[in-house]
């Protein structure tokens, strides 16, 4: 940078040094004044906040006053960035003389101290014009030749506006409250927006670093976070990415805040992640309102979450239904989309269970005694099932039939069969019920089927073929408290169990079958 330069942009920051001094120090005065008029008026419990003005405007003073006495001009060399700290520094101090003010002045509307809150509007002027003087600051590191500083006529315009904002614009009812983190390593930064946020209901928790969010975040539930851009320990980017990338977190809406407002730092928070960026000081309308925007989206998204789950526990109670009436790989085959089901398997076992009597038993039970037996004793037979690796197939009244070898062929099929019948007849030993006890017949044959799910409303997953009418038959024909095997049966069968030869039945359609009884 040239001399020339250099001489420009000190002349350039002492005058716009001036420029700040005189609202800064008018926001002094009035903070004095306005000391002295609540003490008068009994109000002293507005006394920490504007002792917290008279803080801030003591801060604001002294780092003007280092601007008018050239005590940053060693910083020039720094150019953009320097600048852009200067506006941050300059701005901490003005957000809270802002925001406490705010609140003062509401106050005094709602308890109609009318001379209060007028005092308390023009110190609001007062900041709202020197806003306008520190943004003028970019203008400094623009060459003297390039577009030219805002003139003070042009920050006068803008202040009279962001103050007839501030005064005339009512505050929107908050649409609802929410537990909000608040993460910024100035203290009084934290203690307006906590103030601020607790006056319209929220619950609030602070944090002074970006470790400490991050902690904070890990124990406790957050419905949004405002997060400081400038920290020392992890810059704001960092907490935000990091917030990003963890599942548990990244649904928590994010509204960055910083003294710095330029174009590029909005983009640089909004690409990683952020759902709005606030500069300070506040606008408290503008807070108030994306504050509330920002808790609505958090619970549409809650809601939404809310529904996934439901939608979630509903299909796994469907799917739970499905596996309880149908085969599970043809369950996983809907799943995948298959709209017709049909297949033909050459060696599948199937099983028959009738209860002898049953009719006779039926009409001596009362209706609730009879279905409770017929519940244990086909939920019993549905464990046996289960265990030998059977497929249940259905129940036809008192009748059960279970089927091997489908929807998956095991080579084993026979066996599987007849280790459930002799496990089916030893489970009726402990649950009998005196001269009404149960006692079935079972039959069992071996050959092709063809397989299928029929129905819209209601799926049924059955078998057809000469293989089940045989299978039904040999039961119809069998002995009481026995299983009946066929001699198909008996040739698939792979373990040696004890037969007993019975005879050659005579089915018609099929002809003459020797059969065999499994002995147990």
């Amino acid at each position: 940078m040239t001399a020339k330069n250099k001489f420009q942009r000190h002349a350039i920051a002492v005058h716009l040094a001036q420029q700040l001094a005189g609202p800064a120090r008018a926001i002094s005065g009035f903070q004095e004044l306005l000391t002295e008029q609540v003490q008068d008026l009994g109000l002293v419990h507005m006394t920490p906040d504007l002792e917290k003005v008279s803080a801030a405007a003591c801060e604001l003073n002294g780092l003007i006053d280092s601007l008018i006495h050239g005590k940053a001009d060693n910083q020039n060399r720094a150019g953009v960035e320097i600048e852009a700290k200067l506006r941050h520094d300059l701005r901490t101090p003005l957000n809270a003389i802002i925001g406490y003010s705010e609140m003062i002045r509401e106050e005094a509307e709602e308890l109609h101290e009318y001379a209060l809150e007028e005092d308390v509007r023009v110190m609001l002027a007062a900041a709202a014009e020197l806003l306008a003087h520190v943004d003028a600051i970019a203008g400094l590191s623009r060459a003297p030749d390039s577009e030219e500083p805002r003139t003070t006529d042009q920050a006068e315009i803008d202040a009279a506006g962001l103050e007839r904002a501030l005064i005339k614009t009512e505050h929107p009812v908050s649409s609802g409250c929410g537990r909000i983190l608040v993460v910024d390593d100035i203290s009084s930064n934290r203690g307006l927006l906590s103030r601020r946020l607790q006056r319209d209901g929220h619950q609030v928790v602070t944090a002074e670093s970006g470790l400490s969010a991050l902690a904070h975040l890990a124990e406790h539930e957050f419905d949004l976070v405002l997060l400081d851009l400038l920290m020392p320990d992890m810059n704001g980017i960092e907490v935000l990415s990091r917030l990003k990338a963890e599942r548990r977190w990244r649904h928590i809406p994010v509204i960055m805040i910083s003294g710095l407002d330029e174009v590029d730092a909005v983009v640089r928070c909004i690409e990683a992640g952020a759902d709005d960026y606030l500069p300070k000081p506040f606008n408290p309308v503008l807070l108030r309102a994306r504050i509330n925007s920002s808790l609505e989206k958090k619970r549409w998204l809650d809601r939404e979450h809310q529904y996934l789950q439901r939608i979630e526990v509903e299909k796994g109670r469907a799917d739970s239904l499905l596996h309880a009436i149908l085969p599970g790989q043809i369950v996983a085959r809907l799943h995948r989309g298959e709209e017709f089901i049909a297949d033909r398997f050459d060696e599948v076992t199937i099983l028959f269970a009738d209860i002898v009597g049953f009719s006779s038993i039926a009409a001596r039970l009362p209706p609730s005694d009879l279905i409770k037996r017929l519940d244990r004793l086909f939920g019993t037979f549905d464990v046996l099932a289960e265990k030998h690796s059977v497929e249940k197939i259905k129940t036809i009244g008192d009748a059960y039939m279970a089927a091997s070898g489908v929807p998956e062929p095991a080579a084993d099929h026979a066996d599987r069969i007849v280790a459930l019948g002799k496990s089916m007849l030893d489970a009726l030993k402990p649950l009998a019920w005196g001269n009404d006890s149960f006692r079935i017949r079972i039959g069992v044959h071996t050959g092709p089927v063809i397989a299928g799910l029929i129905g819209r409303h209601r799926f049924v997953y059955d078998l057809w073929g000469e293989t089940v009418n045989i299978a039904s038959r040999l039961e119809s024909q069998g002995v009481a408290d026995r299983m009946q095997i066929s001699e198909a049966t008996k040739q698939a069968l792979r373990t040696s169990w004890k037969l007993e030869p019975r005879c050659n039945l005579e089915l018609a359609g099929v002809g003459r079958i020797e059969t065999y009884l499994v002995q147990h």
